[in-house]
C-alpha cells in the first residue's frame, strides 16, 4: 500500500467527539491543516471523502457535516449523476465504477448502502435484497478500493448491533460473539465481506449502529405518528434492551473513527446507556406529552411481520461502546431524554 502523503490534523474539540450542531458556525471556521505536500493538490485543502449511501438518515447528515468542515465528497450513487460530485457505481458490474480515477486519492470511503430491515417483512426475495444491498456491494467497494494507484488510508463500513442476536439482559461489547439467527448471520458476513481492503493494508473500522435516532427517514419517523396521535405504547412485554444513538453523535462518531488511527475492527456506535423498549417508550411519550397506553403484543407482531418481529423489534440486545469510550469520545447525548429531546426540537 502507498505511504499516506496527507494527514488531517482535526481541532481538539473533534478529535474528542464533541461536535458543534448541524447549524453551527465552528464547522466552518474549522481550520484544515495538511502535512507532507500532496503534488497534485494545493497545500492546506481537505482530501476527498468518498461516501456511499448518502440519501440515507446518516449519508445526508455526514455529507452535510463534511461539507461544512470544507471537505469535499464523492457521492457514489447508482443512478445517473446529476450533481457535482456524484459518481456512478454498480456493485454488481465489473468494475463497479467504469471510471473511478475520481476516487485515487482519497482520505477516506464511508460505505453506509443497504436496504432497510425493520421496514419490511423478511420474504425470501426480499433477504437476497437484503444481502446483495449490504454483502455484495460492500465486497464490491473493497475490491474496487484495492485496485487504485493511491488507495484511501481508511474504510468505515456501516454494521449494525444486530450481529449480536437475541441476548436478554447480557451486557455486550465488541468483544462478544456474534449471535444467532439471519440477522446475525446477515452482519457477520456484510463484515467479512470488506476483508480484501483489510488484506490490503487499509484501516477498516465496523461501525456497528444502534437505532439512530434523529431527524429524517428512520426509525424515529416511523415511531411518530402513532405516538403523536397517543396511541403508541410498548413492544411486546418491553423487557427487550434497545441500544440506540443520536444522529449527532453516530456522525461525530464516525468522524472520530477518521481521525483515530487506533480505531479498527468492529465498532459499537451506541449511547452508553441503553434502555429497555418500556423505558424508550414512556420518555417518547413524555417528550411528546403523549399517552402511551396501547402496547402492542408479540403475537401480533409476529403475525403482521414475520421473522423480523422477533429478531429486530422483539429482540433484546444491551449494547455498550467500549472502543469509543476508551479511545476518548464524548456523547453529546449520553442519556435517551436528551437524545430525544434533540431528535424533537
Amino acid at each position: 500500500m502507498p505511504q499516506s502523503k496527507s494527514i488531517a490534523i482535526l481541532p481538539k474539540s473533534l478529535r474528542l467527539g464533541k461536535l458543534p450542531s448541524l447549524n453551527s458556525t465552528q464547522w466552518k471556521s474549522t481550520p484544515y491543516v495538511q502535512m507532507n505536500k500532496v503534488a497534485d493538490s494545493v497545500a492546506g485543502s481537505p482530501p476527498k471523502i468518498a461516501v456511499s449511501g448518502g440519501s440515507g438518515i446518516l449519508g445526508a447528515a455526514l455529507r452535510r457535516r463534511l461539507g461544512e468542515r470544507g471537505m469535499p465528497v464523492a457521492q457514489l450513487v447508482r443512478r445517473a449523476p446529476v450533481a457535482s460530485g456524484e459518481l456512478r457505481w454498480d456493485p454488481a458490474a465489473n468494475p463497479a465504477i467504469a471510471e473511478p480515477e475520481p476516487l485515487n486519492g482519497c482520505l477516506a470511503a464511508i460505505h453506509l448502502s443497504g436496504a432497510s430491515v425493520a421496514g419490511h417483512r423478511w420474504t425470501t426475495a426480499y433477504k437476497r435484497e437484503l444481502a446483495s444491498s449490504r454483502i455484495d456491494s460492500t465486497r464490491a467497494l473493497a475490491v474496487l478500493l484495492t485496485q487504485l494507484p493511491d488507495p484511501p488510508k481508511a474504510l468505515i463500513v456501516a454494521s449494525a448491533i444486530g450481529i449480536y442476536g437475541d441476548r436478554g439482559g447480557d451486557l455486550l461489547d465488541e468483544s462478544s460473539a456474534a449471535g444467532t439467527g439471519f440477522l446475525a448471520d446477515l452482519c457477520c458476513r456484510w463484515e467479512e465481506a470488506a476483508r480484501p481492503a483489510e488484506e490490503a493494508g487499509i484501516r477498516v473500522v465496523h461501525a456497528r449502529f444502534g437505532v439512530v435516532l434523529g431527524q429524517g427517514p428512520g426509525a424515529l419517523a416511523k415511531m411518530l405518528p402513532v405516538f403523536r396521535l397517543g396511541l403508541g405504547g410498548r413492544l411486546g412485554s418491553g423487557r427487550q434492551w434497545m441500544s440506540w444513538v443520536s444522529l449527532d453523535d453516530a456522525i461525530a462518531a464516525i468522524l472520530f473513527a477518521l481521525d483515530r488511527q487506533e480505531l479498527a475492527g468492529p465498532v459499537n456506535v451506541t449511547a452508553p446507556n441503553p434502555a429497555t423498549n418500556a423505558e424508550f417508550t414512556r420518555v417518547l411519550a413524555k417528550q411528546l406529552h403523549r399517552p402511551a397506553m396501547m402496547p402492542a403484543p408479540a403475537f401480533a407482531l409476529r403475525l403482521a411481520l414475520g421473522q423480523v418481529a422477533d429478531e429486530a423489534l422483539l429482540a433484546s440486545a444491551r449494547v455498550v461502546p467500549t472502543k469509543l469510550m476508551a479511545a476518548g469520545f464524548e456523547f453529546s447525548h449520553p442519556t435517551l431524554p436528551e437524545a430525544l429531546a434533540a431528535a424533537l426540537g
